[in-house]
């Protein structure tokens, strides 16, 4: 089929260089100028290279909304457009342009975890499992019939990134997998569940800061996936900004106020948790190592010299 692809990023990039490795034939490439956005910097493959390196045609675009864009797709005569991380809305006048309809390729499970930074949200929540889906686009975001879908289960120590590294691995077989049944005919998918579906917004720093209201097992999540190269967790120790870059939830139990720096425990400092931390019921979080304002990281037990005060959400 002639496939024109919308990408950007690395999410953009495996999907391009999947089409390229297929029987599919790319006329036309659509992706987004370089960005400054903290999060757009990261996992930053150049879509526009790696077309230009194999002769394709590129545009670049924040919106893909003017009069010369939809001539050059028309004059594309695309079968099919597959999209991988476009950050903007498709107007119905593209995504409906192609013969086949518009395939999108999205790095969650949907119906749930539609939107922005779907790995880092399941992990947090606590999901078992994580993929990439690819289904066809409907004037609703990331809603429309499922043509082919993967999983990869959680581990209890996995951080975001090595999520990234096993959901991006995913993107070939599901895009040309689904890209095959429909060069074969097949026009009926699998209707997503609306009541299922959930939608997040872009991460960004107030997404990072630890509140110590939440329980251990929730920010030792949240530590694993802002783990590098995406900006850390991160809380207030006697004013001052300390990042936190390795944590585990305590074997024993820590009751108080939530926040407060606790009890050595192994290699870590234990920092009290949760909103009924009151009750002694709850474990507490372990930090084993920070990062300060001026860039130096080292082991929890070297940076608290002694216990007692609290780490705060703001100065």
């Amino acid at each position: 089929m002639r496939v024109v692809m919308f990408g950007y990023q690395t999410w953009g990039h495996r999907t391009l260089q999947a089409l390229l490795d297929s029987e599919h034939d790319v006329v036309l490439v659509v992706t987004h100028p370089k960005s400054e956005h903290v999060y757009e910097k990261i996992w930053s493959d150049s879509v526009a290279d790696l077309a230009e390196e194999h002769g394709v045609p590129v545009l670049l675009r924040n919106r893909p909304d003017d009069d010369e864009l939809f001539a050059r797709l028309k004059e594309a005569d695309p079968d099919i457009i597959v999209a991988n991380n476009w950050r903007t809305w498709l107007p119905p006048r593209v995504f409906g342009l192609p013969r086949h309809g518009t395939l999108n390729v999205h790095d969650s499970l949907l119906p749930k975890y539609a939107g922005f930074s779907p790995l880092i949200w399941a992990l947090i929540n606590g999901e078992t499992e994580v993929g990439v889906t690819a289904h066809m686009m409907t004037d609703e975001l990331d809603a429309g019939d499922i043509v082919r879908q993967e999983a990869v289960p959680v581990g209890p120590k996995d951080t975001a990134t090595d999520l990234f590294h096993r959901t991006v691995d995913l993107i070939a077989p599901v895009t040309v997998g689904a890209l095959d049944l429909i060069a074969s005919g097949q026009r009926e998918f699998v209707r997503q569940d609306r009541s299922r579906a959930s939608f997040f917004h872009k991460r960004s720093v107030e997404d990072s800061r630890i509140d110590w209201t939440w329980s251990a097992q929730e920010l030792d999540r949240l530590v694993r996936a802002q783990s590098e190269p995406y900006p850390s967790a991160f809380t207030y120790h006697r004013g001052r900004r300390i990042e936190v870059l390795a944590a585990f939830v305590s074997q024993g139990r820590y009751g108080g106020t939530p926040g407060r720096v606790f009890y050595r425990e192994g290699d870590g400092v234990v920092i009290v948790a949760g909103a009924d931390a009151r009750t002694g019921r709850n474990h507490g979080l372990a930090i084993t190592r920070v990062r300060t304002e001026d860039g130096r990281e080292l082991p929890a037990t070297e940076y608290f010299t002694s216990m007692g005060g609290y780490l705060t959400a703001r100065p």
